[in-house]
């Protein structure tokens, strides 16, 4: 059986080097094939907390034992010094990267094919729920014409030969596939058609989960049979599996995270990772507790279909809050958070020094529980979407030390997929932009800007290619500094999906903060009265200066205000005024501003 497998490669992390093992005939303890790494293979020195307690042990007794050692072909690696048989590929995969890792598909052949082609029936969940689309196929609404009535689900498979296995391989798909499809289908198109084949006839199974959409609804129901070849009269529904269809629900009453599944444009899309939605459609919170009790469940443990229905739930802020961030009022940092609840993208714009991206981060640090949920970026005119969210970056090959591009994930990509994760999907997570208008939005953003506004659609990713929505509980606080660009200027597609909230000197949280943090600091209010007087002055309200040039220590050693405000405000308004011939130093000056207070 070994000599059915070809030999597989993993990269180690950080463009490493290339580990190497096959496929062994036996099974593990869990009934995963056991794998073996061949000798020579690099590993990596450290261990990360996600490789689990077994494969450290593993690693360990290894080293220990001198089956991994110090490595001269592969400087700064480990070594494998001879074959290392392993329970899975999961746990090869541990030992020579150092972590946990997706190990069906890290491990691929020299063609870039992943592990889990070559595997079968064994590699499937126990339960899982697929989207069959049938309302438009050749023109005709299968659905409502031959699903519902008789209780099946189709696919076309008009020139598929016969399939002599009962569970075919991805890649034995593959080869049925070409040999079908040669002339009538491009590249991408047969790539699409083997991986639906694959979920219908090797994924698919009785007992999941079905849905299709039609006429506005979406059905519901449970595959009842094993996959069957036939002859269709019209060639339009040669592949069938037997269903019974059990509920259908409005699509507008849909969950949003259901909806940006459903939006995937396949023929067959796997919906696992929301099936909770999905068995709770149509039912109560009651209903479904009562059902799971009925099922012996174990009593500490929440039904997974409520936990999932669940909105991300942004904490109130309090007073304490209020009084820690010096604004005015809690009202208006609750009527912050319940924008950011509404329209989940805020902007807060305002002239420099007003405490925007201070704000935005110890609000979002406050609403997500804490500073693991947030991330900063900072745009700047030369920031692209591959800065951003993903693109092909210049990584240096250990192994053979030349220089190759390969897809790396941006901050933003990062946080989504943190954000949905299982277990994180009902915590909010926080994106805070700074600078947001230096950067050219839709040259960062590119189809991403869509997703702003269409929260319950996915779009397909420009380079990597998969399908991709932003997470429900994604939220986005950015800062516009408006001496660089005016909001005048903000352009309609930004406006339309962006709350925006002034932080001005003339309006309150900002206008009082200085005064509400010298006394808290016990000091003198005079610098506050300066910059009262220094703001009335200032007619364009773009370039008013705000309080925190004024909070910090250096201000209150001696000559420390005279020095900030001859360093850090005049240049300031200099640059406001430049070539109107306006005396700064006799309208904006200390000596000045003193005289007109008294």
């Amino acid at each position: 059986m070994a000599d059915e497998y070809p030999e597989f490669r993993l990269r180690l992390p950080n463009g490493g080097p290339y580990a190497r093992g096959r496929v062994l005939p036996s099974k593990g303890m869990n009934g995963s094939p056991r794998f073996l790494v061949l000798a020579g293979s690099p590993v990596r020195r450290e261990t990360l907390p996600g490789a689990g307690p077994y494969a450290t042990a593993q690693r360990e007794a290894l080293i220990e034992e001198g089956a991994i050692r110090e490595s001269e072909q592969w400087p700064g690696y480990l070594e494998a010094a001879r074959d290392i048989e392993c329970n899975s590929p999961s746990a090869a995969a541990s030992i020579v990267a150092g972590r946990g890792s997706d190990a069906l598909t890290e491990w691929r052949t020299e063609e870039d094919f992943p592990l889990v082609d070559y595997l079968g029936h064994s590699w499937r969940a126990p339960r899982k729920a697929w989207l069959v689309r049938g309302s438009n196929v050749a023109g005709r609404d299968l659905v409502r014409r031959l699903w519902l009535p008789d209780g099946l689900v189709t696919l076309a498979a008009t020139h598929l030969p016969p399939v002599g296995a009962d569970d075919p391989t991805k890649s034995a798909l593959r080869r049925y596939v070409q040999d079908g499809y040669d002339a009538s289908a491009s590249y991408s198109q047969k790539q699409v058609m083997v991986d639906e084949l694959h979920y219908f006839l090797t994924q698919m199974r009785t007992g999941d989960t079905v849905c299709t959409i039609s006429g506005g609804r979406l059905h519901v129901g449970l595959v009842d049979s094993a996959a069957e070849q036939v002859e269709s009269e019209d060639g339009l529904t040669n592949l069938r599996r037997k269903v019974t269809w059990q509920r259908d629900v409005p699509y507008d009453e849909l969950p949003e995270a259901l909806q940006q599944k459903l939006s995937v444009q396949h023929d067959v899309v796997d919906l696992t990772s929301v099936l909770p939605l999905v068995d709770g459609l149509g039912r109560s919170d009651e209903e479904l507790a009562e059902e799971a009790e009925s099922e012996d469940r174990d009593p500490t443990t929440e039904v997974p279909a409520i936990v999932a229905r669940r909105d991300p739930e942004l904490p109130e802020p309090t007073e304490e809050l209020a009084a820690e961030l010096l604004v005015h009022d809690a009202a208006w940092l609750r009527e912050v958070r319940d924008l950011l609840a509404d329209e989940r993208q805020l902007v807060f714009y305002g002239p420099p020094g007003t405490g925007k991206t201070f704000l935005a981060l110890r609000l979002a640090e406050f609403l997500g529980g804490g500073p693991e949920q947030v991330k900063l970026v900072q745009f700047h005119p030369s920031y692209a979407y591959e800065d951003f969210f993903e693109g092909f970056r210049p990584q240096e090959d250990a192994e053979t030390r030349q220089v190759a591009f390969r897809l790396t994930a941006g901050p933003l990509r990062e946080l989504a997929d943190l954000a949905s994760r299982e277990g994180n999907r009902h915590v909010p997570h926080f994106l805070i932009i700074d600078e947001i208008n230096r950067a050219n939005l839709a040259k960062v953003f590119g189809e991403l800007y869509f997703l702003l506004e269409y929260r319950n659609k996915s779009v397909r990713l420009t380079y990597s290619g998969d399908d991709f929505a932003l997470p429900p509980n994604l939220f986005v606080i950015g800062t516009m500094n408006t001496a660089d660009r005016s909001i005048a200027l903000v352009d309609a597609a930004m406006r339309r999906r962006f709350a925006f909230v002034e932080l001005s000197p003339r309006t309150e949280p900002t206008s009082g903060l200085l005064r509400r943090w010298l006394e808290r600091e016990g000091r003198e209010g005079e610098p506050a009265d300066l910059l009262d007087a220094l703001n009335s002055r200032i007619d364009d309200a773009d370039f008013r200066i705000g309080p925190s040039y004024l909070m910090k220590k250096g201000v209150f050693r001696e000559g420390g205000l005279e020095r900030t405000w001859r360093t850090k405000i005049l240049p300031l308004l200099e640059e406001h005024h430049y070539g109107e011939g306006v005396d700064i130093e006799a309208r904006y000056g200390l000596t000045a501003l003193r005289e007109s207070l008294g």
